[in-house]
């Protein structure tokens, strides 16, 4: 019953992360077409609030991935498992770089353009994409 419940507050951490993954990304796209700056000032506010919130999304996901996996150890020895973890991996490397990118557009040093921008903002859901298969299906 604990696994379930663990299990449970996982995937809320991972539904509020996936948000701020998706949506900052986006932000950063409008933040950089920006011309005016009573626009840019209200888009540097709103991408450090939406970062707080995937901090906090990320966290959890992370304790309770590691608290069900303590649970039930078993789930080590699956294949699907460790390729899913080296995506996890991914996506805590994704979200430090969203950090430095909310830190630039802050200062006003960030150089990516909004095309680049829309780019990096497609790499979360195929990553999702990926780990959700290997989590329900579990291919191996």
């Amino acid at each position: 019953m604990l696994t379930l419940w663990l299990k449970a507050f996982h995937v809320i951490g991972v539904v509020t992360w996936f948000a701020g993954l998706f949506y900052l990304p986006r932000l950063f796209v409008y933040h950089a077409e920006a011309t005016e700056g009573v626009i840019r000032d209200r888009l540097k506010v709103m991408e450090r609030r939406l970062l707080v919130m995937t901090h906090i999304g990320g966290a959890l996901a992370i304790v309770f991935g590691i608290a069900t996996l303590a649970s039930e150890p078993f789930y080590l020895r699956a294949g699907w498992l460790h390729v899913k973890l080296v995506l996890v991996l991914l996506l805590v490397i994704y979200h430090g770089m969203l950090v430095k990118l909310t830190r630039d557009f802050a200062t006003g040093r960030c150089t990516w353009s909004s095309r680049a921008l829309r780019w990096f903002n497609e790499a979360p859901g195929v990553l999702l994409l990926v780990i959700v298969i290997l989590a329900v299906v579990k291919p191996f």
